[in-house]
């Protein structure tokens, strides 16, 4: 089973957002959506963003990244991500195969890929699967916070 298997099964009858901020109105702070198989760097992420007054949901590899998705949309009140943090390799489902699937399905929501084996050749398919920006590791915790911020203004 595919990371296309489990959306859509579970999600087949809710309709896709255009842009998750369409879905979120009313709510506080932006919600930031991490993957990162490594805990160390997990955990650093997730409290850089905290630290600039994001709400940051974390999953530790592609088969969590998917089911967070998933989640989000089939809470009682939606709760998907406006920014969608990924590392590039990770256990279960690449963060590429992640964005494949959310350009497919039409999702318009910013993705940053983080990796650590950053070649022309992935950053070029970064570009045409429809990533914001790809950062290679390892990059100052400020270049991402200053892209995510970019993508997804921090609360006020």
């Amino acid at each position: 089973m595919g990371p296309e298997d489990n959306v859509n099964e579970q999600a087949a009858s809710r309709q896709r957002p255009g842009s998750t901020r369409e879905w979120a109105d009313g709510r506080g702070a932006p919600r930031i959506l991490v993957a990162e198989d490594q805990a160390e760097m997990r955990v650093l992420l997730r409290r850089a963003l905290m630290r600039r007054g994001y709400e940051v949901v974390d999953a530790p590899d592609g088969p969590h990244l998917v089911q967070a998705i998933v989640d989000g949309l089939l809470a009682p009140q939606t709760l998907v991500p406006d920014l969608i943090v990924t590392d590039v390799r990770m256990p279960g489902y690449s963060g590429l195969e992640v964005l494949a699937r959310l350009r497919r399905e039409g999702w318009t929501t910013p993705v940053i890929l983080i990796t650590a084996f950053g070649d022309a050749q992935l950053h070029e398919e970064a570009k045409q699967l429809g990533a914001s920006c790809v950062l290679n590791k390892p990059f100052a915790m400020e270049d991402l916070c200053a892209a995510v911020e970019a993508l997804v203004p921090p609360p006020r």
